[in-house]
């Protein structure tokens, strides 16, 4: 079975942010398209859901990066902007719902883009479990 691009895989929070991450302050904006012909934008729509998304940067927390870029955009489909539970800066949060779809970047390496249905605070997770 050939997989088509753009095939999401389900991935746990764990997995992709083992030391978790945190929220980079007011960076949850509405992804735009953008059309080549008119040259406008416009919200961008979740293909699979028709939702509108929303890309949220986080910073990964993990120790192995030292030296690296700590910084991970993630988008979320949801009807509405999601809101952080405290308006802390750089408050740690977990996304549920995460996916994760492997494409070739524009150096030619291995690159992720991930997927969310939303998040909420670590605290709030932790109390969940």
């Amino acid at each position: 079975m050939a997989l088509k691009g753009g095939s999401r895989f389900s991935i746990r929070f764990e997995d992709v942010f083992p030391a978790g991450c945190v929220l980079v302050p007011d960076s949850i904006v509405e992804a735009q398209d953008y059309n080549e012909v008119t040259k406008a934008r416009t919200p961008a729509l979740d293909k699979l859901t028709g939702a509108r998304v929303w890309t949220v940067r986080v910073v990964d927390m993990d120790p192995d990066l030292a030296g690296r870029s700590r910084e991970v955009a993630v988008k979320i489909s949801a009807p509405v902007q999601p809101v952080p539970a405290n308006g802390a800066p750089f408050a740690p949060v977990e996304f549920e719902g995460m996916t994760v779809t492997p494409y070739v970047g524009p150096t030619g390496r291995l690159a992720y883009s991930y997927r969310a249905t939303g998040f909420r605070s670590s605290a709030q997770a932790r109390k969940a479990a």
